[in-house]
């Protein structure tokens, strides 16, 4: 069976190819209803016709792109003379009568035809803001938001209308096999009134239809609570915060809110929420790829000032005016064809079609032997009594009676379920990690996060609060801590006025935050929490950054970015007295840029050799204090008139900062818990080495046989060097984006880990995207990371991320666990119907009978087993390997002990059970029926209660913490009793004894006993998985481990 499934059922948990896709389509066979089937399945042909559409809509951008820039550079623009260009064009009477002087078309058209002579013509950003009735400083006023929507429209696209609970009714009705029995059941009770009379001829046929009612029903409600599930997790992967200034002061808002008029706020890795055109701003740099196709960025400023919704930004930061909104946008347009396309199945639904195909074709063929030994045996006893001829319609009600007993064990031993069990799984822990802080956008990252076998972490905001303070200065040869407002004044006396002005303009004006006023008219620092540490030590020693914004124009910006480790600006001096470029970041890398050290005295010096050693000692020192450490320098630049780079050498160095970031509390706890369940966790930072070792260390990640290696080391290693240190790498320091991704690779294709990583930065996308499980930090992360990650951690803490491995494992040893309880029930109902068939020449249990087993093994099993939630003892089993089989030993020896023991005891009642029950009397064949039936249900209540646990023999441990499985148990029951005692007519059932009702009970009650005996049956690994772990062995501990 394994051998087939990876044939024809293996698929890639990301980006699996177009081949693999169509390959397991095209090997699903006995489908019983391919609507309900496939609903959540990739829709291929769709996504063909998505990808063409791209590809026209990226060359239309891209010519009006061209045709407009080539217009701009050699007729100064393209002259517009369609109507509405001239100077006074006709409003509509609802755009004039909500005081707006654009209609939303035009508005529309000017940005997204790159029409820059229109853009003039209405005069600019500046004119734009004037026709749209706002403000470019204090923006919009929420009490429009309504108005500007009703005009401009909503900043959302056109979905398809969510399906109703009916369309999930009918979906259900599809199943052929469901249809042919309804037909049966017609023409039952069509033949069994003309036969027996009204009403008793109905009774069969009906029974039938209410069970199909039943099963339609019930798949229905779950199928339709799944859909709700998923269109909520998927409005929220969808939503995006955006930065806005509205009623004067700086806020943020979800994309959907976003209204045309709007001031929006734009850094490095944000999307570009709306159509728009640039007001202000530094170095805004924007990748159009996803629009246009082309990979270069486009430099966006006042002369090319359009911004298109969906693209990204490259570098650099800048405000733009929201022009266009939802439908009104190319990205609209495009979101409507691409969400079409669906999403890649998961690597286990796909595995589990090819189980449900394999068992549906034994199915079929115990279907079909089933019904022609029946009707053998049928016609060879008319033959002996001699009646071949003798045909009447209570032989065509037989003959009817065999074809729906077979065509129900097709309905019982084709499971339907199975794939489906998977999705139900999956958006059950979905909406649970959602509550605990982690947003799955791929619901193959929930499988594939059980498997996690290495998790490389970011030390910044995951590991540490993100919270950062300034804690130490290094200044003038002299050592400050900073840990009251006192020390400010003990800071002033060690420095000139001179020094303290260099410091406090290098804070103020090198710095991408800013100060806004908020909601309560307090101020707040909007920025990276490094920038905001810096900008509260700032206002601490009495700055004001107004004051030096008024007074020193910033000519040039160069933002951070994780390759440089640096941001620098130009300012330049007041009176034409040259320019100022002051420089920040990275502690070693600023200090190679300096060649001078600012004195006490305000005076510069030449840096000597010996200086620089004791300044990297410094850094050392404050590193070994687990304090992130940055260095502040500036540069003259004299006589210039013009400066058209920022200079990267001839530095004055000011100080050396150190910033405390605390470890999050539970973040020792979480490693230790990883490390207990098989799970590396590596630590890969941008800091200082001795920063990394020292948090690394307190956390528990860097022990003393451990390496901690430079990212410069790491990146000039050869393949043979790495293969030997990376087994022994537990931290990173100083390391690039590429660093990061080279690390993931080798580990993923060398070593054949199943690697999670960590990202928050535009340059963590080729990372988070090689990787296995992409971790893109929901509060530091930018879009771009998220849109590059598997799973969002919204509160950026790395014991979210253990809880995504915890519920990943779940997700697996759940469906695990539902497969070995359906097979079970498969494989007694096929064998018994099928002996009883050829033996006695009637099958034991009834249709109506069987479809309510069904009903119990496919729909609510799978309620009850594939929602169990997690675990301690999860966290203490290795990961699950690569490609081990799903259907592992300790299943089949599951599976076999208890069909042998349903089976036996079952036939014993079957062909002795009127002896052992001492049954007597013209009812003794119903009483006996009916127990027979009973006990086969209750012999799958305590199985479903026996999978809970495939290893342990305490299989009640938790019960009372999954709730669901308990109201599918108390369900179950309840309805069994009702159909025995209450619906016999329908159900072919009568009323039993409470003896016999014990008895039944103690039957399906001694599978736990037989579950403990075949728990103690030792199992053998088999070659592949003593290669690739399965997951069920403990990891071993104390002395197993020596």
């Amino acid at each position: 069976m394994e051998k087939y499934l990876r044939q024809n059922f293996d698929l890639e948990s990301k980006r699996p190819s177009s081949e693999a896709l169509r390959r397991w389509r095209s090997a699903v066979s006995m489908v019983k209803n391919p609507r309900r089937r496939f609903r959540l399945v990739a829709d291929l042909a769709k996504r063909d016709e998505a990808e063409r559409k791209l590809r026209k809509l990226q060359e239309k951008v891209r010519i009006a792109i061209y045709v407009n820039k080539a217009a701009l550079q050699f007729f100064g623009g393209i002259v517009d003379n369609t109507p509405g260009t001239e100077s006074h064009y006709k409003l509509s009477k609802e755009v004039r009568d909500a005081g707006f002087g654009i209609e939303p078309d035009k508005l529309a058209s000017i940005v997204g035809s790159h029409d820059t002579k229109g853009l003039e013509h209405h005069g600019g950003a500046q004119g734009l803001a004037r026709e749209l009735s706002v403000s470019l400083d204090h923006g919009v006023d929420s009490s429009d938001i309504s108005v500007r929507q009703n005009i401009y429209g909503l900043n959302r696209y056109v979905e398809k209308p969510s399906r109703s609970f009916w369309m999930f009714v009918w979906e259900a009705l599809q199943d052929f096999t469901l249809v042919i029995l309804i037909i049966c059941a017609a023409i039952s009770i069509g033949v069994g009134i003309a036969t027996e009379g009204w009403p008793k001829g109905m009774y069969d046929g009906l029974g039938i239809i209410l069970c199909i009612f039943l099963v339609v029903i019930v798949t229905a409600v779950s199928d339709y609570n799944q859909s709700l599930q998923f269109k909520d997790l998927d409005k929220e992967k969808k939503n995006i915060i955006v930065q806005v200034t509205r009623d004067g002061y700086r806020q943020k808002v979800s994309i959907y809110d976003l209204v045309v008029g709007d001031v929006v706020h734009l850094s490095i890795g944000d999307q570009v929420p709306a159509d728009g055109v640039f007001i202000s701003g530094y170095s805004l740099s924007i990748d159009e790829s996803s629009l246009s196709g082309e990979s270069e960025p486009v430099d966006v400023h006042q002369e090319w000032p359009f911004l298109l919704s969906g693209t990204k930004v490259q570098d650099g930061s800048g405000k733009m005016l929201v022009t266009s909104v939802g439908m009104r946008t190319e990205w609209g347009k495009l979101m409507v064809t691409l969400s079409e396309g669906g999403e890649d199945e998961t690597p286990l639904q796909v595995k589990l079609n090819g189980v449900a195909t394999i068992i549906g074709k034994i199915g079929l063929v115990v279907a079909v032997l089933t019904f022609l030994v029946l009707t053998s045996r049928f016609l060879v006893e008319k033959s002996i009594h001699n009646k071949i001829t003798d045909w009447s319609a209570s032989d065509a009600l037989k003959l009817l009676n065999y074809f729906a007993i077979s065509v129900t064990i097709l309905v019982v031993a084709v499971p339907e379920g199975l794939p489906l069990a998977v999705t139900l799984s999956l958006a059950f822990a979905m909406k649970k990690l959602m509550s605990d802080k982690a947003l799955v956008r791929h619901l193959s990252a929930c499988e594939t996060m059980g498997s996690a076998s290495c998790i490389c972490t970011d030390k910044t905001g995951t590991l540490t609060t993100n919270h950062m303070v300034v804690n130490k200065i290094w200044i003038c040869e002299k050592s400050v801590e900073i840990n009251s407002r006192d020390n400010k004044d003990a800071l002033k006396t060690l420095i000139s006025e001179r020094v303290f002005y260099f410091l406090l303009q290098s804070i103020f004006q090198n710095t991408s935050s800013e100060i806004v006023k908020g909601k309560d008219s307090k101020k707040n620092i909007v920025g990276t929490p490094t920038e905001t540490a810096l900008i509260e030590f700032g206002l601490l020693l009495g700055g004001d950054i107004n004051t030096f914004r008024e007074d020193y124009k910033i000519v040039r910006v160069e933002p951070f970015n994780s390759i440089k480790k640096k941001m620098s600006v130009l300012v330049a001096l007041p009176d034409g007295g040259g320019f100022r470029a002051f420089c920040k970041g990275a502690s070693e890398i600023i200090l190679e840029t300096c060649d001078k050290i600012v004195k006490a005295d305000g005076e510069t010096t030449q840096l000597s050799k010996e200086q620089k050693k004791g300044i990297t000692d410094v850094i050392n020192g404050f590193a070994c204090e687990a304090l992130r450490t940055l260095c502040l320098a500036f540069k003259d630049i004299e006589g210039a008139s013009n400066v058209d780079s920022i200079p990267d050498n001839g530095y004055t160095l000011i100080a050396v900062v150190g910033i405390k970031d605390p470890v999050r509390p539970g973040v020792k706890e979480a490693v230790e818990t990883c490390l207990a369940a098989g799970i590396t966790v590596r630590m890969v930072t941008g800091d200082n080495i001795n920063t990394a070792k020292a948090i690394a260390k307190e956390c528990g990640i860097l022990t003393e046989d451990g390496l901690a290696i430079e990212g410069t080391d790491f990146r000039n290693k050869s393949p043979q060097e790495m293969k030997e240190l990376i087994p022994k790498l537990q931290v990173m320091a100083r390391s690039l984006p590429l660093d990061k991704h080279n690390l993931v690779t080798q580990l993923r294709n060398v070593f054949k880990e199943v690697v999670s990583v960590t990202g928050d930065g535009t340059n963590d996308a080729p990372a988070l995207h090689e990787a296995d499980i992409g971790l893109a930090m929901g509060i530091a992360g930018t879009e771009v990371a998220k849109e590059n990650a598997d799973v969002i951690i919204m509160d950026d803490n790395f014991t979210t991320i253990v809880n995504v491995a915890r519920w990943g494992r779940s997700v697996y040893i759940n469906i695990q666990k539902f497969v070995q309880f359906q097979l079970t029930v498969n494989v007694v109902a096929l064998m018994l119907n099928f002996i009883c068939a050829c033996i006695l020449g009637s099958a034991p249990l009834t249709t109506v009978q069987m479809l309510w087993v069904n009903l119990i093994m496919d729909t609510l099993g799978a309620l009850a087993l594939a929602t169990e939630p997690p675990h301690d003892a999860l966290m203490r089993r290795p990961p699950i390997g690569r490609n081990v089989n799903f259907i592992t030993r300790i299943m089949w020896r599951n599976i076999i002990c208890q069909s042998i023991y349903q089976i036996f005891v079952l036939l014993i009642l079957k062909f002795d059970g009127k002896r052992l029950l001492k049954l007597t009397g013209s009812d003794a064949n119903s009483i006996l029926n009916t127990f027979i039936f009973n006990s086969f249900v209750f012999c799958q209540v305590f199985n479903e209660i026996n999978s809970r646990d495939m290893e342990k023999t305490n299989v009640f441990r938790g019960i009372f913490d999954s709730w669901v499985f308990l109201i599918v148990m108390v369900s179950t029951v309840a309805f069994q009793i009702i159909i025995v005692e209450f619906l016999g007519t329908f159900a072919d059932t009568v009323p039993l004894s409470w003896e016999l009702w014990l008895a039944s009970i103690l039957i399906g009650a001694t599978s736990l006993i037989v579950a403990v005996i075949t728990k103690s049956i030792p199992v053998g690994t088999s070659k592949h998985n003593a290669q690739h772990h399965d997951g069920y062995e403990p990891l071993p501990t104390g002395p197993e481990l020596a």
